[in-house]
């Protein structure tokens, strides 16, 4: 994918509270690319299945869904929006509800797929720094700029808690890693940095640093 397109992108996957979103939107501003958060397109698509009153937990039903859906991406400020049916759900994404039911709705291999597709149409454009967590297992397993980002378990409760969050970490990083479509791991070619005992801004210098190493055009 990547090799066929001329633009570039910088994957950021990791867990839950790990601080990607964090790193990742900062980076993005940093370098020029746009940022894309693919978190969000999962959770504004459960907010949809809900919106329609479908338990997450039916395959079927939810696939039915999302397969008729009128799924818009664009951008606003240099960053990634989804609209479905025109709907704009920014301020909903961190609903308990959703929060509730994102795993279970991003865990069916038919939503990724469709999912996937939406997240690759980014990079006709734009240089992008997209986080999540498959990107450089599955959306763009051929950019040579991959990075993945981890915390303690203790350090990513408490951030997770400040975000104003209520699920488990410990649930999610399991719905996570055991789904049988693209779980979270660590692409065999990522680069790992531990946030624990550093500030976004040190994680931006370190991923920075890393990637003038493998020649990123642009770089200062």
């Amino acid at each position: 994918m990547q090799s066929q397109d001329r633009h570039r992108v910088v994957a950021i996957d990791g867990p839950a509270a790990s601080g990607k979103s964090s790193v990742a939107r900062e980076l993005a501003r940093r370098l020029g690319f746009v940022y894309v958060n693919s978190g969000a397109m999962y959770r504004a698509v459960t907010w949809h299945v809900l919106q329609h009153g479908v338990d997450p937990a039916d395959n079927p039903r939810v696939i039915q869904l999302i397969e008729s859906a009128p799924i818009t991406c664009d951008l606003q400020n240099n960053e990634s929006r989804i609209l479905i049916d025109d709907v704009d759900p920014a301020d909903r994404l961190r609903d308990d509800r959703v929060n509730d039911g994102v795993a279970l709705v991003s865990r069916i291999p038919r939503v990724r797929e469709i999912l996937v597709e939406k997240l690759r149409s980014y990079v006709r454009d734009r240089d992008l720094v997209m986080e999540g967590r498959d990107i450089g297992s599955v959306v763009f397993p051929d950019t040579p700029y991959k990075f993945y980002i981890d915390a303690s378990p203790e350090v990513r409760r408490r951030r997770r808690a400040l975000q104003g969050g209520r699920d488990s970490i410990a649930s999610r990083d399991r719905a996570d890693s055991s789904r049988s479509a693209s779980p979270l791991v660590i692409a065999k070619d990522a680069d790992f940095i531990d946030t624990s005992n550093l500030t976004i801004a040190e994680v931006i210098a370190e991923i920075i640093s890393r990637l003038k190493l493998k020649n990123l055009r642009g770089l200062a």
